[in-house]
């Protein structure tokens, strides 16, 4: 009988992996966030990535950072975080956990605690000192949404298409 392999990864290490690879759909040429929603006993129940909405065409809206608000992306493109509530077509979210490579803005802290996730694994928190994060863990902690960062192991992975 032979042993079972020990090198596996880890299930933080697969679920913000296909957060990872989620957010290298999206077609934003400055920021690619990617989020996975998994379920109590770890099935993946939805992902998501930061775009524009369906019928919206990426070529017609906007991708830059700056200017008049109507002429940038801000008005404009879905987080990765509500794309990937939205995208779930299973029923309820409650007690589920969230993998985003980016912290939640305060706008998805709401739809987050809305659908009933209550646990987030996030690995930058480039704007921690934003108003848009200060209020959304001021949400989150408020209403019992655990959150804690993701632990990198320093394993490589490489994927081959």
């Amino acid at each position: 009988m032979s042993e079972k392999r020990e090198d596996y990864i880890s299930w933080d290490e697969y679920f913000m992996g296909i957060a990872f690879l989620s957010g290298m759909r999206s077609k934003d040429p400055n920021t690619q966030v990617g989020a996975c929603i998994v379920s109590s006993d770890n099935k993946i129940l939805s992902v998501g990535y930061n775009g524009f909405p369906i019928g919206c065409s990426d070529d017609e809206f906007p991708w830059n950072r700056d200017g008049d608000p109507l002429n940038n992306k801000y008005f404009y493109t879905t987080h990765s975080e509500l794309n990937a509530i939205l995208n779930y077509r299973g029923g309820s979210l409650d007690g589920a956990k969230l993998y985003v490579s980016l912290f939640p803005c305060n706008e998805c802290a709401k739809a987050i605690i809305q659908s009933g996730i209550r646990e987030i694994i996030y690995d930058s928190d480039k704007y921690e000192h934003t108003p848009s994060v200060i209020a959304s863990k001021r949400m989150l902690d408020s209403a019992g949404v655990t959150f804690r960062k993701y632990e990198h192991s320093g394993r490589k992975v490489r994927i081959e298409m």
